[in-house]
């Protein structure tokens, strides 16, 4: 566990091998976990969406997934940028996988009932820094707030 860590927060210049699927999804779930920090009131159901958009995005048991979040919110506090995170998945997924996870980002963010002007900025950077556009961006926002109802 401590290695695949490593290997995630690992100076951006250093080579890196393509990353194992679990280091992807932690990268996906620290953009989550840092999302649901930037309110300053991270809830319970912020992070039971976390951890079932885990479940669907990466295939994992619900008992992996909590294991990621667990990594993801031990080290958000250590990020320094977002780019370590969307820079590995820029690498490693493909436009439709950015909208898809864009849009469970999207999911956290509606998870509480409320969309702060905070998460709303933080996910604009983050579509920006994963090279969606407004449209796609819109879109994403568009599905997760039809699958609320």
């Amino acid at each position: 566990m401590i290695e695949r860590l490593k290997k995630l927060f690992a100076a951006p210049g250093e080579h890196r091998a393509r990353p194992a699927p679990h280091e992807l999804a932690v990268a996906a779930t620290a953009l989550m976990v840092q999302l649901s920090r930037v309110d300053h009131d991270e809830d319970e159901q912020e992070l039971r969406t976390i951890v079932d958009c885990a479940v669907k995005a990466h295939a994992v048991t619900h008992e992996e997934a909590q294991e990621i979040l667990q990594d993801a919110l031990a080290h958000a506090d250590d990020a320094t940028s977002l780019y370590q995170f969307t820079g590995q998945l820029n690498d490693s997924l493909d436009q439709p996988q950015k909208q898809q996870l864009l849009e469970h980002i999207w999911q956290v963010a509606f998870a509480d009932g409320r969309i702060d002007k905070y998460e709303e900025h933080l996910i604009r950077r983050m579509a920006d820094l994963l090279h969606l556009n407004h449209r796609e961006y819109m879109q994403a926002r568009h599905r997760a707030e039809a699958s609320r109802d």
